[in-house]
């Protein structure tokens, strides 16, 4: 997915603290002495990711209880990766929108002393991809279940709009992973307990982006004013799909059988969760510390929180690939060569940075990820770290539709994953907002912080995108779709499945498949606006959906 780049172009992501200290003020040192009040410690964490990483960072004191999450990647912290509906075995693929990933940080999860209610799908059956329209509102990041054999499979894009059902609060089950609260409750389709997510969700201010395979990402962690002086242990948790091997592989972890839309996504479990561990002391003076191998694994299931011993299953001589998931670097003051790169120090600064200056639009593009949305390419100016010295740590992006953003609901607006690695203050600078619809006012606001989480003021831009770049995709199930409104909504699907398996079956049911396909898209078109219509039509093919529905029951019973 991403391109390959120099090791030595930083990603500086600054992140704040995050969650109560709980038990660390115990088991740690003395809290910062007279004079040294003023002073702020940070926490600077580096590493080189290889391609397509989960990742997550946190901090524990030498006792082994959980300080704070420092830093996660945004599937699992804003989007729900490990608490959404669906069974956890479920196939993958590219954006797949289903099945709750407990195997990606089981290490954290068991650590950090959260849990909220499991997310379940609205009708309760946790082992179907496909869910009633009136069930699912539309998808901003996901996309709808793909088979290998669909163009949109390689070339890792949307086939067409998705639409996902968000699932519910289970009232008995709990899960050690957030809700996702990257999306908008679609009032009468979504069920009330969406409102709840993003309450839920606590790690929206340290969520960022997965990082570009070969970029050196540092991560810059204010400590707590709180927090005591002393020894505390770092852990970097990292995950990825697909990585198999002799022992995790399809065949020894496989798809799950036995359930409707088998066929779509491919089995997705291969190495598990990787641990490095990074002990460190915070205090007045500066401390390095560095690892080269990792400490142990976590779960392939998820199902307990163990650190498992480095073994023979886990690859250590492939690149990307098992403990080789981030890449060796090399120090240049010292050292070594490292994986993972922790540096405690403390300084004085009081000075926030300026507001970001001159924001304008400078165009739009098609979205690559999907041809009927754009990406506006912005322009602003970099202030300094105080004022307009020097150079910021980073900079926080977020936008809304339809409604300015102010200092006072800046927090409340959507972020926009993008890392801007900053220049001196007075360069003029570019970033990409992806995703944007057509026709729409939109509002991106930018502001920048220094290592000490100084923030400066807002810039706001305000502009309206252009008329669509091209129609939407119509699918080939044209009235159905219209008439339920999902592509993959359940009685969509099987009447797919009819067409290509029973009707291009004979000649009589290919012509009537070339015939539907000459007129379909019209027809569709005079339903997909009105509700009215789309009820006749859903009544039209009521009789069929049961027919088919009759079939592939009988079909599921000859294959058990």
């Amino acid at each position: 997915m991403g391109q390959m780049s120099c090791p030595r172009l930083a990603a500086r992501l600054a992140v704040p603290a995050l969650i109560t200290l709980g038990a660390a003020t115990a088991a740690a040192g003395p809290a910062p002495g007279p004079g040294d009040e003023d002073l702020c410690r940070v926490v600077d964490v580096d590493f080189t990711p290889s391609e397509e990483l989960q990742i997550v960072v946190w901090l524990e004191d030498t006792a082994g209880n959980y300080v704070d999450t420092i830093y996660i990647t945004d599937a699992t912290g804003r989007r729900g990766l490990g608490n959404r509906p669906g069974r956890f075995d479920f196939n993958s693929g590219w954006a797949w929108p289903y099945g709750r990933r407990i195997n990606t940080f089981p290490v954290w999860a068991h650590r950090h002393g959260m849990a909220w209610p499991q997310i379940v799908f609205q009708d309760g059956n946790d082992d179907g991809l496909s869910h009633s329209f009136s069930e699912s509102s539309v998808e901003a990041y996901y996309c709808r279940p793909l088979r290998e054999t669909e163009p949109g499979w390689d070339a890792q894009t949307c086939a067409s709009v998705a639409y996902t059902d968000k699932g519910i609060l289970d009232p008995a089950e709990t899960s050690l992973y957030p809700p996702r609260e990257d999306h908008a409750y679609d009032e009468g389709v979504d069920h009330p307990d969406v409102l709840e997510y993003d309450d839920l969700n606590p790690f929206d201010a340290v969520s960022a982006a997965t990082p570009v395979g070969g970029t050196h990402v540092e991560l810059g962690w204010p400590l707590p004013e709180s927090l005591p002086l002393g020894d505390y242990v770092l852990f970097v948790e990292v995950s990825k799909e697909f990585d198999h091997n002799a022992t995790y592989n399809p065949t020894t972890y496989p798809e799950p059988t036995g359930i409707l839309y088998a066929d779509y996504g491919v089995a997705y479990r291969g190495q598990p969760s990787v641990v490095y561990r990074v002990p460190i002391t915070i205090g007045n003076d500066l401390d390095v510390a560095r690892v080269a191998d990792y400490e142990g694994y976590g779960d392939p299931d998820g199902f307990d929180g163990e650190l498992r011993a480095p073994d023979g299953t886990i690859d250590d001589d492939v690149p990307g690939s098992g403990a080789q998931r981030l890449m060796t670097t090399i120090d240049d003051a010292g050292g070594g060569t490292y994986r993972v790169r922790v540096q405690a120090r403390a300084e004085r600064d009081d000075a926030g940075p300026a507001a970001p200056g001159a924001g304008e639009v400078v165009e739009f593009r098609t979205d690559p990820d999907d041809p009927t949305a754009f990406v506006g390419v912005l322009s602003f100016v970099e202030p300094g770290d105080d004022g307009l010295d020097g150079r910021v740590e980073g900079y926080e992006v977020r936008y809304r539709a339809g409604e300015t953003i102010t200092e006072d609901d800046f927090l409340s607006a959507n972020p926009v994953a993008q890392v801007i690695v900053p220049d001196e203050g007075g360069v003029t600078r570019q970033l990409e907002v992806p995703s944007l619809n057509a026709e729409t006012d939109y509002y991106v606001a930018i502001r920048a912080f220094d290592d000490c989480k100084n923030y400066g003021p807002i810039t706001v831009m305000a502009f309206t995108t252009p008329d669509p770049p091209i129609p939407p995709e119509v699918d080939a199930c044209f009235v159905a779709t219209a008439a339920y409104g999902s592509l993959m909504a359940a009685d969509v699907e099987m009447l797919r499945h009819a067409r290509d398996g029973l009707l291009r079956g004979n000649v009589v049911g290919e012509l009537a498949v070339e015939a539907y396909y000459t007129f379909g898209p019209a027809l569709a078109g005079l339903i997909a606006p009105s509700e009215d219509l789309r009820g006749v039509a859903r009544g039209v093919l009521g009789p069929v959906v049961d027919w088919v529905r009759e079939l592939s029951f009988v079909e599921l019973s000859r294959q058990d």
